[in-house]
């Protein structure tokens, strides 16, 4: 019988693969998969490295960008298409659980920024709403909510 799969940002995993060179490891979530095959999940660090320039969602004629913090360069699409390819290349979960505030992988908790960087509201980051999209969204959590509901209830979230 196969293992049930598990997408799990690898951030929470113990990689260190956050922007700023670190990890956000959260042991009850490797505990909870153990008996799973984990899969680890980043967009971010095969296409520009760790560390690297902080993204952020920003809010841009109506349309979610994602838009390097300095260099102000839009990787939108850069990002698009290294998500698209990692559903392809696993086109099965059993369960999903993504970093939270993440402009990749946040739900319902990454901030919107506006053109000036204005905080504007709390969104899902761009490997969420395709996820949302892919798979089915009632076996996708962040780390907060697995951790506050072991059993795997669905999130609300918001597009």
């Amino acid at each position: 019988m196969a293992k049930k799969k598990a997408i799990i940002s690898a951030c929470l995993l113990g990689e260190y693969c956050r922007y700023d060179g670190k990890t956000k490891q959260v042991n009850e979530v490797i505990e909870a998969f153990k008996d799973y095959e984990i899969i680890p999940f980043c967009p971010e660090a095969p296409l520009f490295g760790t560390p690297r320039e902080r993204i952020r969602v920003v809010l841009l004629d109506g349309e979610h960008r994602i838009i390097t913090d300095v260099t102000n360069k839009d990787v939108t699409e850069m990002l698009e298409k290294e998500i698209i390819r990692f559903i392809k290349k696993n086109p099965h979960a059993d369960a999903i659980v993504l970093k939270s505030k993440s402009p990749s992988c946040g739900i319902a908790t990454t901030s919107i920024v506006d053109a000036d960087k204005n905080f504007l509201r709390l969104g899902n980051g761009i490997a969420t709403n395709i996820f949302f999209q892919k798979y089915n969204e009632n076996i996708i959590f962040d780390e907060h909510s697995f951790k506050e509901n072991k059993n795997l209830c669905p999130i609300t979230y918001y597009k």
